[in-house]
């Protein structure tokens, strides 16, 4: 694996065992009352792989991001992670097999600092309890130093260095955007899902988020599901690309393939012009 800037040890060490993210959805679908949200749909993700979902709105996207990450229980088809079926299971128990995730709208919270907000998703990782915790044995004081090194490894990757103990509520909305990013890195996952993690940025945030995303992708290894509007980022970094429309799959393949397919083409367009 390649060296970059700032590259955390965590990260630089893992085995590839820990890093195996086999994604597997078969005919996935959700259903609200008499609406289809979604139908019938497949989708597989490989280790490495950086896999954009998209589509017009109302297509299903987040609803199957819900459903893969267990926040909406899907009334047909199975979902598999390397191998295990965690069909139905529950979000904290995806969470410690390593699927983490960031949200369309920002769930932080605001009065507290970038530091604390990151350090809370570290609980999956704890291996103290309560007791030793208020005693703050030695053991624990050790594996709280481990915690705060990853952090300020993570701090230092996404340069938050000068915003690591503002209050989460008053920074700008795109470097929110990037906090949560740090925070769903601090879970560790194997499988990293992300949902419009460009949308209310400035184009000047655009492209350091999209910096970060492909040094995670290229050089940490880390196998990334992206649902995303912005079509010349998703073209520019996705290594394959699914298309929903009205919760069915219309299309899968390289950027090139579907943005030249004729499906995709009338789904956004209504015509047969060429996506630029």
């Amino acid at each position: 694996m390649k060296a970059f800037r700032g590259e955390p040890s965590v990260y630089a060490s893992a085995r590839p065992e820990d890093k195996q993210a086999e994604l597997e959805v078969k005919q996935l679908t959700l259903k609200f009352g008499g609406i289809t949200a979604l139908n019938k749909i497949d989708l597989s993700v490989h280790t490495g792989e950086l896999v954009a979902v998209i589509g017009p709105n109302g297509a299903g996207k987040t609803s199957l991001l819900n459903c893969i990450t267990g926040y909406y229980r899907h009334q047909e088809g199975q979902i598999f992670f390397n191998g295990d079926e965690i069909t139905h299971r529950s979000t904290h128990h995806l969470t410690k097999l390593g699927i983490g995730r960031t949200y369309q709208n920002i769930e932080l919270f605001p009065g507290m600092t970038v530091l604390s907000n990151m350090m809370l998703a570290r609980h999956v990782h704890c291996n103290y309890n309560v007791g030793k915790a208020s005693l703050f044995l030695k053991s624990v004081q050790r594996e709280e130093v481990r915690h705060r090194e990853i952090l300020e490894e993570l701090i230092d990757f996404l340069e938050m260095q000068s915003i690591r103990k503002q209050l989460v509520g008053s920074l700008p909305y795109g470097m929110r955007k990037r906090v949560e990013l740090g925070r769903a890195l601090a879970l560790q996952p194997r499988l990293l899902i992300l949902d419009e993690p460009f949308a209310g940025m400035t184009l000047e945030e655009k492209e350091d988020m999209v910096r970060f995303l492909l040094e995670l992708n290229e050089a940490w290894d880390q196998t990334m599901v992206l649902v995303e509007h912005d079509m010349s980022v998703v073209m520019s970094i996705s290594n394959r690309i699914a298309v929903l429309d009205f919760g069915v799959k219309i299309a899968e393949g390289t950027p090139d393939f579907v943005q030249n397919h004729p499906q995709v083409i009338k789904a956004y367009l209504g015509d047969t012009t060429t996506i630029d």
